[in-house]
């Protein structure tokens, strides 16, 4: 089930961008389940055997008018419980608002190529049927990622956007771009909650900044379910 996120308070445009985004999302699987495809299946086509770490589609799908990329990958088999992997998305410096700068944490350090400092936007977890199952975001060391504030990232999200055919596929790059637009309360409650997760956590090494404490991996995280959220969205309008 979804978490139960209050959508009340949401204006009618952004209920009404919400139902929009739901209608993608159903209908890019739609169109790929009437092939016997499914999301996770479309993203591994023609990608050779399906190894832990490995990004998918090799080299990432990377928009370069929007600055958005994203990858899939699995962990090992037993870190995996019933999840079969999860996308990662984010947003390069291109793609950001021309005020918007790093966090600035204890230990930061700006990368040597700027466009590098990118944003981990959210994590969608994927099941073994090529369905959503939950969101969640990560610490700093996990993806490799500049850390911007919680109200920064959610700048971000109206900004995510894959408007190309390949790599993967249009009905992929289009599922992933609607599911930030119909996720969004949750995502912007998801990023608060681990900006909470960081200030709230005492690494036990003194001489490691949180954000490299290997000891937290996931800052929040949140089970989904597309029907709840469409109905949720429907029942709102």
């Amino acid at each position: 089930m979804t978490s139960q996120i209050d959508l009340s308070k949401l204006t009618k445009k952004e209920l009404a961008a919400m139902a929009e985004a739901g209608e993608t999302v159903v209908d890019c699987m739609r169109v790929l389940a009437k092939s016997g495809d499914n999301i996770v299946a479309e993203v591994l086509r023609d990608q050779g055997e399906f190894l832990q770490w490995n990004h998918y589609p090799e080299g990432d799908v990377y928009d370069h008018v929007s600055a958005s990329q994203y990858y899939y990958h699995a962990h090992p088999p037993e870190e995996r419980g019933e999840e079969h992997g999860h996308f990662h998305l984010f947003v390069r410096p291109k793609g950001m608002p021309a005020d918007m700068k790093p966090a600035r944490v204890s230990d930061f350090k700006m990368p040597d190529d700027p466009d590098d400092a990118l944003s981990h936007i959210v994590a969608i977890s994927m099941n073994n049927y090529g369905l959503p199952t939950a969101l969640f975001t990560t610490n700093r060391w996990v993806t490799g990622e500049v850390w911007y504030t919680a109200d920064d990232v959610i700048r971000l999200l109206n900004r995510f956007e894959i408007d190309i055919a390949r790599p993967a596929s249009w009905p992929v790059n289009r599922w992933i771009t609607a599911m930030v637009r119909l996720f969004r309360p949750q995502i912007m409650t998801l990023l608060r909650q681990r900006d909470d997760a960081v200030a709230n956590w005492t690494p036990k090494d003194k001489k490691n900044s949180v954000f490299e404490d290997r000891a937290l991996e996931i800052t929040s995280e949140v089970e989904i379910s597309i029907d709840d959220q469409v109905h949720a969205v429907a029942a709102a309008l």
